[in-house]
């Protein structure tokens, strides 16, 4: 039985890397987004590499959306696997005394509420799965030992994206806690600073880098860990 699997923001970036690092191990590969041209331009390249590949029309944002989405992946038949990894900065000024609160604003609705409210719409999917996986990307801005250090390897002040993944951090525990036992395991990996549009291209890491922990997430084992916070190199403190 084929494996499938769902990756948000999978038109460009880490999130194409993933879904393509997916489909080269044989799954079905939905590629959601919500750019109608860059999902069908993304589906159509990787399915030229061979991946089987199909476009999901997704906003995180939008309960309308999200259950479209949903609805479509039930009548292909089910989820095994989903990879949160649309993301926004919010962008802006994000020092906290100048912040912009709709920046803040849109941070936390796609890169918290959007994971809450696609997650939520496709549990029962992936309840039905013999081996079920939820992967959120996360970064290491969202760990406060790190932020807290100060030592510049955080990047600059942040009162949007880095507490968004902070809080996308606590939220992603408590589904691992909730779905303990029923074999859904829940993880929270960090691509690392990778080149992609969200900072203007000034990562260090490729895309093809930063999709290896989400993809590793993705295909862990049925005895695998669950509410872990990783990186390439291994366990991100807190």
């Amino acid at each position: 039985m084929t494996t499938t699997a769902l990756v948000t923001g999978a038109n460009k970036g880490i999130g194409y890397e993933i879904a393509a690092g997916l489909g080269r191990l044989g799954w079905a590969v939905g590629v959601g987004a919500r750019d109608d041209e860059r999902r069908e331009a993304a589906v159509a390249q990787l399915r030229e590499a061979g991946v089987d590949a199909f476009g999901v029309p997704l906003d995180v944002t939008d309960d309308a959306s999200v259950a479209a989405a949903a609805a479509l992946l039930a009548e292909r038949g089910g989820l095994d696997v989903l990879v949160n990894n649309a993301g926004v900065t919010g962008g802006g000024v994000q020092t906290p005394s100048e912040v912009d609160m709709n920046a803040v604003r849109a941070a936390v609705e796609v890169n918290v509420w959007g994971v809450i409210r696609l997650t939520n719409a496709v549990l029962p999917l992936l309840r039905r799965s013999p081996s079920p996986r939820i992967v959120n990307v996360s970064s290491g801005v969202g760990s406060l030992t790190l932020q807290s250090a100060d030592d510049g390897t955080t990047g600059p002040l942040s009162a949007a994206y880095s507490p968004s993944k902070t809080y996308l951090n606590a939220v992603t525990v408590q589904y691992a806690k909730e779905l303990k036992g029923t074999g859904i395991l829940v993880n929270m990996g960090c691509p690392g600073f990778v080149s992609t549009d969200l900072n203007g291209h000034r990562g260090t890491r490729t895309p093809e880098e930063g999709a290896r922990t989400p993809i590793r997430l993705a295909t862990l084992p049925d005895d695998g860990p669950t509410g872990t916070y990783s990186n390439d190199d291994g366990p991100l403190p807190w």
